[in-house]
């Protein structure tokens, strides 16, 4: 299809930045970016409706790591490495709830945990040894204890089954869909394009910026472009050290009396859940069957599905008739360290994706970072 002369005069004039991806990352970008360099004409181009991927999709954890998860990556990623993200993901929380406010986020500070069954011990004994190191090394950042052993609190938050629990007192939830919606609300303030239902086949680099050929037959062309499509970007990024990762979720109908508040963590956080209002989250276990779940397709397995089912009415909701009312699947982005990527691929191409399903921690700072490196870039 050819566009009109008018089409190409108002709608897709050569921007001076376009943005891929209308998640976290990328309206920060686009606005940090506006604040900037308020004369450029930028546009954000998503493919959904909504923005697809995990923004919208995530379980709305405000956290940092969990003490077993932070053991296991201190062997893989050394210390120096590994608190220096942990203190991005906590200032990236406190940036966001700075830039949009407690209440357009739903911020809930009720605090996170990890929790232990019996048959866990061994890892509960682990992560204790290692706490007073944790807490030391991370005290500049919180200046109090970041975690403790607080057992008594399984029978106060009604998950009885569980035979241990550590304390994170720092971490807390946020509604996704408000923080989305936020953002596009204010993108929308700083005459930003959007451009929904549209998607970039490829991106070419052509005389002073980029040629970007969509499914709907025309071009879009840009001096500079920021790919933020997270677990999705090796469709236009193939060479980018990144792999798609899906995570299955089911949320339970209103339950009267409902004991749990705050986010919790098992199992390295490969499973997690939270109250929603008087309902219970329930996500995870795509470490039962990796293969299947490295994907960029959405839906859900049966093997996820049943453990998810198992674990909620065998562990959290015993002996009680609660329906699951919803279901949903999202794609993250993961590689071969928790690190994310803020990378220039070429001269004014860049990518700011692989958030390893700390997007809410780290999202805000990565899309201002990305905007400060447009902004810079001259062609």
């Amino acid at each position: 299809m050819d566009l009109s002369f008018w089409e190409k005069d108002v709608f897709f004039p050569q921007f001076d930045a376009l943005i891929i991806g209308s998640g976290l990352v990328g309206l920060n970008a686009a606005i940090h970016l506006q604040e900037l360099q308020p004369s450029w004409r930028i546009a954000i181009v998503e493919r959904g409706s909504l923005p697809l991927g995990a923004s919208t999709r995530n379980a709305g954890f405000a956290c940092f790591g969990s003490p077993t998860e932070l053991l296991g990556d201190l062997e893989a990623m050394g210390e120096d490495k590994l608190f220096a993200l942990v203190e991005k993901r906590f200032r990236g929380i406190q940036l966001l709830r700075k830039r949009l406010g407690d209440d357009q986020i739903g911020y809930q500070p009720e605090g996170g945990y990890e929790v232990f069954l019996a048959e866990d011990q061994l890892a509960f004994e682990a992560a204790s040894e290692k706490l007073p190191y944790f807490n030391q090394m991370l005290f500049p950042i919180f200046n109090e204890k970041a975690f403790s052993v607080e057992d008594k609190k399984c029978k106060e938050l009604g998950i009885n089954s569980f035979q241990h629990l550590i304390a994170a007192p720092f971490e807390g939830m946020i509604h996704p869909g408000r923080m989305v919606q936020s953002l596009l609300d204010w993108a929308k303030q700083k005459n930003i394009s959007f451009f929904n239902g549209l998607t970039i086949d490829s991106i070419e680099a052509e005389n002073k910026g980029f040629c970007l050929p969509t499914q709907a037959g025309f071009a879009l062309h840009s001096k500079r472009v920021l790919v933020c499509t997270n677990g999705f970007s090796k469709q236009l990024l193939p060479a980018i050290a990144l792999r798609p990762a899906r995570n299955q979720v089911i949320l339970t109908e209103p339950i009267p009396g409902l004991k749990v508040r705050g986010c919790f963590h098992y199992k390295e956080g490969y499973v997690y859940f939270r109250n929603v209002g008087d309902r219970l989250l329930l996500g995870g276990f795509r470490h039962l069957d990796p293969s299947v779940e490295t994907t960029t397709e959405f839906g859900y397995s049966p093997n996820i599905q049943r453990a998810l089912e198992d674990f909620l009415y065998t562990h959290l909701l015993p002996e009680k008739s609660i329906s699951i009312t919803h279901r949903w699947s999202g794609i993250m982005g993961i590689g071969p360290t928790k690190e994310p990527i803020l990378e220039e691929v070429m001269p004014g191409l860049w990518a700011a994706i692989r958030l390893g399903g700390m997007g809410v921690a780290i999202g805000t700072q990565l899309g201002m970072e990305a905007g400060e490196l447009i902004s810079r870039f001259d062609n």
